[in-house]
């Protein structure tokens, strides 16, 4: 059973940074895509940032030159560094482990951008 537990979110001013680690326990993390989704109130669940197990990396173009998605392979963990923060980055994010045709979810971690 594959489990994810995100952390490092919390309440931030505009214009401050946050970072969020995700921890999996799978068997093979390295052979997993690695993703950040984040949902904010009424909203659809959205794509932030994306890292294969080529670290190829893709992003959102609302969060671009903004947030930063990494991953370490051998803690099992990959992270979303997040600058420059602005009230609409609030929302709920997710970490989401995928290999083929199966895919995984943590149970988020709230992030609060505001004054």
């Amino acid at each position: 059973q594959v489990r994810l537990v995100e952390s490092g979110g919390g309440l931030v001013q505009p214009g401050g940074s946050l970072r969020l680690s995700c921890a999996a326990s799978v068997s093979i993390f390295s052979a997993y895509v690695m993703a950040w989704y984040r949902q904010a109130p009424g909203q659809q669940r959205e794509l932030v940032a994306q890292i294969t197990s080529g670290d190829s990396t893709n992003y959102a173009d609302s969060v671009k030159g903004r947030f930063t998605i990494s991953r370490e392979n051998a803690k099992n963990t990959v992270y979303l560094q997040m600058n420059s923060l602005k009230p609409e980055d609030t929302a709920v994010y997710y970490c989401q482990a995928r290999t083929g045709l199966l895919g995984y979810w943590g149970q988020g971690t709230q992030v609060t951008v505001s004054s």
